[in-house]
């Protein structure tokens, strides 16, 4: 079996918004870590599912990216990694078109 390649902090995967996918299993570490700070930031965008994508309720805007993405050094980096939730605790690098190692990976297997 290959292992996946390393993450190269690109941040294309984040720029997906993945913390719309959080899990109740999520929300109850958050609560037992008391990471009110995740949750504030969670509640406050207001997102709903509209057909295929997530939208802010207040503004009818889609969120472009996870708001716990942050820019250092040309690199992309989340600021709640230690906790993130389990859908990007399983988001392995290379393993969609979201990720720029994807086409490598799926040439290296063919």
């Amino acid at each position: 079996m290959k292992n996946s390649p390393s993450c190269r902090c690109c941040g294309k995967c984040c720029f997906v918004d993945m913390i719309a996918y959080a899990q109740p299993e999520d929300f109850e570490r958050w609560r037992t870590e008391n990471r009110q700070d995740i949750l504030d930031v969670i509640e406050n965008r207001h997102l709903v599912w509209a057909g295929d994508r997530m939208i802010s309720s207040e503004t009818g805007i889609s969120p472009k990216e996870c708001p716990f993405l942050y820019g250092s050094e040309g690199l992309w980096i989340c600021s709640i990694h230690e906790t993130r939730p389990l859908v990007c605790r399983e988001y392995q690098p290379g393993s969609s078109e979201l990720c720029p190692q994807w086409k490598e990976n799926k040439s290296n297997s063919e």
